[in-house]
């Protein structure tokens, strides 16, 4: 004997599509409403739900235990309006180490000559330049502590501008002997070079760096420049005087460094310095940050557990789609929270 198929009331299905149009008219755009299927027929129910989404243009982001949520619109591009060198992925920053040859009083990471060094290695900066490659990555960039304070920086450097185009950041303080024949084994072709600069005034700058920092600091320009190196320029100053800094452009004018090479930016309360704009996950486009340690958020941010996205480093892509998904999350939130609400 054929065993019955249970009867389903179509009543349901032009009740639910009622429920739907009432609940979902009364949220705000990219807001999300729950809407409870129903009894009986749950399956076809859920089909009515999908479909009546697809056609109104709105999106059916879940289904548990009969309960479907829905979002008024489609999601929001998180990444819309960003360039794509801010897009989170599309640059990677390692810590190569956190020792360093000064005690900077804003070093966002603490980083010292008594700081421990923390090191990634060879190794696995290695691994990390082939899998960024291998997840799209466009960019590689290096920083520290001191990253010419390390006896192999030209190994390390060598495998990642095989994998990318690289930025190593320094302080530019450090090209003699053994480091300045290390520097000249590295890719021109691949690698630029950003040494920091906080001001054309010899005073300003050593205030925050130390005595003689200034100069040497301009004379590692200077070299690096007549090595045939592309050379960045960055300055980190407080916000208030981040817009005010025409006697630095031209000093750098002088140095005949790009206007397009000139980074301008400011101090964040984070590590050593006790003043500064705030910075939280909330408030960051992030740029996916490895050290030793993990994957933080952003660079300024690294060693805070704040902003620790992981503990595990490997594989890459996964924690660069940990970084995405919480990104689309925060820009989410935003978009959800602050509805246009006219009146005129």
């Amino acid at each position: 004997m054929v065993k019955a198929e249970p009867l389903v009331d179509p009543a349901l299905d032009a009740a639910l599509v009622l429920d739907l149009v009432e609940r979902v008219s009364a949220t705000a755009r990219h807001g999300v409403t729950q809407v409870t299927i129903g009894p009986g027929g749950e399956e076809r129910l859920i089909g009515t739900v999908a479909a009546w989404c697809e056609r109104s243009g709105n999106e059916l982001v879940s289904v548990t235990d009969g309960v479907a949520t829905i979002r008024r619109g489609r999601s929001a591009d998180p990444f819309a309006g960003l360039p794509p060198d801010q897009v989170p992925g599309s640059r990677l920053w390692m810590y190569t180490n956190f020792d360093c040859n000064l005690s900077c009083d804003y070093c966002c990471v603490r980083s010292s000559p008594q700081a421990n060094r923390n090191a990634l290695g060879v190794d696995r900066v290695r691994q990390l330049a082939t899998e960024a490659a291998e997840a799209g990555v466009s960019e590689l960039v290096l920083t520290g502590g001191e990253p010419f304070l390390l006896p192999d920086i030209d190994d390390l450097v060598g495998v990642c501008t095989a994998a990318l185009p690289t930025t190593l950041l320094t302080n530019g303080m450090l090209f003699r002997g053994r480091r300045l024949s290390a520097l000249r084994r590295m890719d021109r072709e691949r690698l630029t070079l950003q040494i920091s600069l906080d001001s054309a005034t010899e005073e300003i700058h050593d205030s925050h760096r130390g005595k003689g920092s200034w100069e040497r600091a301009v004379t590692g320009i200077k070299q690096a420049k007549q090595e045939g190196f592309r050379v960045k320029v960055a300055a980190t100053l407080p916000y208030e005087q981040t817009h005010q800094v025409e006697p630095f452009h031209n000093f750098l004018e002088g140095l005949d460094i790009a206007p397009e090479h000139r980074v301008v930016r400011a101090l964040a309360r984070r590590g050593s310095a006790e003043h500064g704009i705030k910075l939280t996950m909330e408030t960051l486009v992030p740029e996916v940050t490895v050290t030793a340690t993990g994957v933080y958020w952003h660079p300024v941010s690294a060693e805070h557990d704040d902003q620790l996205v992981s503990r595990d480093i490997f594989p890459l892509r996964t924690a660069i789609a940990e970084v995405r998904r919480r990104f689309a999350q925060h820009r989410a939130h935003t978009i959800a929270a602050a509805q246009w609400f006219p009146c005129a």
